[in-house]
C-alpha cells in the first residue's frame, strides 16, 4: 500500500536557527505568556479584537479554535499559519494566507516576534523559510507584505532582505481601530530563484555569528 505524503505545512519547517510548525492546543501556555508580555508591543500594528468575540490570549477554548480553524486552512491550501520557535520556545508568528490559485498565484505574508528576542536576525530567517515553502512547495508565484510605514522593525526585515517595495497603498487596512496606509513589498518566484544562492545563508549557522 502506497503512502500519503504528509499534508503541506504539516511537517515542520527549519532554517539555521528557527523551527516553523502550526499551533496545537498544547502551545496555549507560551502563547499566552508572550502575547501578554508583548501586548502594548503588538497590538499597536494589529485590527483590534471584535466586540464579543472570544479571547484567543486568555481563553484555552478559543486558543484551541483558533488552531483548529487555521488547521482547515491548511487542509483546503487557502492559508498556512506557523509558529516560530527557537530551541523550542514560541517567539513569534509567520503565516502565509490568502492564497489565490489560478492566474494570480499569491499569498500575503504576516509575521510578528516577541520583543525580548528582536534584532537577532530571527524572523528575516523565518521569512526565508516560509518564503522557500510558499515557492518551492506550494509552487506560489507571488508573495506580498503590506507593513505601516512607522513600523520600522517589520520594515527592517523585508528591507534586510532585500524584498522589493512596490508601493504605498493608502487606507489599506483597519488597524487598531483607525484606515492605516501600508507600504506594499512583494517577491516573485523568478526573483527567489535568482536570488537563491543569497536566500539559502539563511539555512546555515555560521551566516548568524554576528548577529548576536
Amino acid at each position: 500500500m502506497m503512502r500519503s505524503s504528509p499534508e503541506p505545512g504539516s511537517v515542520p519547517l527549519t532554517g539555521a536557527r528557527v523551527t516553523l510548525r502550526p499551533l496545537v492546543a498544547e502551545d496555549f501556555a507560551q502563547w499566552r505568556e508572550v502575547r501578554t508580555t508583548n501586548e502594548a508591543w503588538l497590538t499597536r500594528w494589529e485590527p483590534q479584537r471584535i466586540a464579543g468575540q472570544p479571547d484567543v490570549v486568555h481563553s484555552r477554548a478559543a486558543f484551541s479554535s483558533r488552531c483548529a480553524a487555521r488547521q482547515r486552512e491548511r487542509q483546503l491550501g487557502t492559508g498556512f499559519g506557523f509558529g516560530v520557535f527557537v530551541n523550542q520556545r514560541l517567539i513569534g508568528e509567520m503565516n502565509v494566507s490568502a492564497i489565490q490559485r489560478g492566474p494570480f498565484q499569491n499569498a500575503y505574508v504576516g509575521y510578528w516576534i516577541d520583543e525580548r528576542v528582536a534584532g537577532h536576525g530571527y524572523t528575516p530567517e523565518a521569512l526565508v523559510v516560509a518564503m522557500r515553502f510558499a515557492f518551492d512547495d506550494l509552487r506560489l508565484h507571488r508573495l506580498q507584505i503590506a507593513i505601516i510605514p512607522r513600523n520600522g522593525p517589520s520594515r527592517r526585515v523585508v528591507e534586510k532582505l532585500g524584498i522589493r517595495l512596490e508601493g504605498l497603498a493608502e487606507r489599506y487596512l483597519e488597524i487598531n481601530g483607525v484606515w492605516e496606509d501600508h507600504l506594499r513589498y512583494a517577491i516573485t518566484a523568478e526573483e527567489w530563484r535568482e536570488r537563491g544562492p543569497e536566500f539559502s545563508i539563511w539555512f546555515h549557522p555560521q551566516a548568524h555569528s554576528s548577529s548576536h
